[in-house]
């Protein structure tokens, strides 16, 4: 880069700063007149700068920011690899199968073969299983973190069971100790959904490290946005080359974008029946598809990972605010807690209406919303009950009466980082006062 737009690029740069700060001043609350969101990005001059800088380069693929990302990913949740893709649910789809590679021999995922999942899940959780011609065997979760209840697994597998699919839920761990004994003494594969739940850890280590593979999700909802994105986690090289090929069309070629013969052997070698010497870069090794993410996306998410651990501690701190204000209305709400072992980074604070309560959800939810503190259903509550998923190839275990008792009573709010403490107080008045108005 010559020193003339060196020049211009620092003062576009400074620009962009002081725009940011014209069009994004300070908000103010009103409460009852500003909205109370239950997710929100959260993002300064450092977000708008890194995007222009990335369009700057007007590299629209994936380049020097994307690399910078996944390192920085990789490093933070303690794994050997993580690809970057276009969204959470494509990091699912892309994670369970790779598991149906080829190159994986035996250990293969074959159609009609079982994976083990909950149905109080989001949708992209559980589709990628029924996409690859696999059948979901469903059971139920706990009462007091809305995970997997591990006394269902044992009675959930069958000669069929090759994987187990699980999220954390609303950024709690679920019973990490008990999923992988379980999942070691009848060698399963265990594929971890962390999408809500990006800095969470169970006994000291971070999620994402527990199952050969692992998912984020980087929609504005999440602990860190690109605006759309999501990523693969693994430290097995073969599963990440796998997952590179199937993000990547398919592919047998790893080459970077806008780079060639990465391996040295781009015109010499044999794939099949094609003729010796077919260009690597032409060689298909999967039914792949095109999920990457470009610059301009990753140069975003490389300003907000750099302040993930604010926004961690941010979600806690407002968690514990309301956990606290709520503390004595738990004989009508069940309020969250944390299973032993774990340490969440929260993603949302889910309440369920007891049954001794005189009101239900609806109400509650109803009034929230009327005071403009949005609310959400805990994601498809019981899939199994959802027009999509009526007549769906499945098994399941029992009658799942957690699962129905999330899709009646559950929902839950926000405790994002833009949350001020003055919004966590209006909406523990707002719960507080419609209990108080219905005895």
């Amino acid at each position: 880069m010559n020193r003339p737009s060196e020049e211009l690029r620092r003062q576009i740069l400074e620009l962009v700063r002081q725009y940011h700060d014209v069009r994004w001043p300070a908000p103010v609350f009103e409460p009852g007149v500003t909205s109370v969101p239950v997710s929100a990005k959260v993002f300064d001059a450092e977000e708008l700068t890194c995007l222009a800088d990335s369009a700057l380069d007007f590299w629209l693929t994936a380049g020097r920011f994307a690399d910078e990302l996944e390192l920085g990913l990789a490093e933070f949740v303690g794994v050997r690899h993580a690809r970057l893709v276009n969204s959470g649910s494509s990091a699912n789809l892309l994670a369970l199968t790779a598991l149906t590679s080829p190159q994986l021999g035996d250990r293969r995922l074959r159609p009609g073969d079982e994976v083990i999942t909950v149905a109080a899940a989001f949708p992209t959780t559980v589709n990628p299983i029924l996409q690859n011609g696999l059948l979901p065997v469903f059971v139920d979760v706990r009462a007091s973190d809305y995970n997997v209840d591990p006394s269902q697994l044992e009675p959930a597998w069958s000669p069929r069971t090759r994987a187990v699919m699980l999220a954390h839920t609303l950024g709690t761990p679920f019973d990490v100790a008990a999923v992988q004994a379980f999942c070691k003494r009848h060698d399963l594969w265990l594929v971890e959904d962390c999408c809500d739940a990006l800095g969470s850890r169970y006994e000291g280590a971070a999620v994402g490290t527990f199952g050969q593979l692992a998912t984020l999700s980087f929609y504005p909802a999440h602990h860190i946005t690109l605006g759309e994105g999501g990523c693969v986690l693994t430290d097995d090289p073969l599963l990440d080359r796998v997952v590179t090929s199937l993000r990547d069309w398919g592919r047998d070629c790893w080459c970077k974008p806008g780079h060639d013969n990465t391996c040295g052997r781009r015109f010499q070698q044999q794939f099949g029946t094609l003729p010796f010497g077919y260009d690597h870069k032409y060689v298909y090794s999967h039914l792949g598809y095109n999920l990457k993410v470009t610059d301009m996306q990753a140069a975003v998410g490389v300003a907000q990972l750099r302040k993930l651990p604010g926004f961690i501690e941010a979600r806690r701190r407002n968690f514990a605010r309301l956990r606290a204000g709520l503390a004595d209305l738990a004989d009508v709400l069940h309020l969250p807690t944390a299973s032993g072992g774990a340490e969440p980074s929260w993603f949302g604070f889910a309440i369920g209406v007891r049954s001794v309560a005189p009101f239900d959800r609806r109400d509650l939810v109803q009034h929230l919303e009327s005071r403009r503190i949005a609310t959400r259903q805990l994601f498809g509550g019981n899939l199994l009950r959802q027009p999509a998923y009526q007549d769906i190839p499945h098994r399941v275990v029992g009658s799942l009466p957690q699962t129905d008792s999330v899709a009646e009573t559950v929902f839950w709010v926000g405790v994002h980082p833009g949350l001020s403490d003055e919004m966590i107080d209006y909406m523990i008045d707002a719960i507080r006062e419609f209990c108080r108005a219905r005895g």
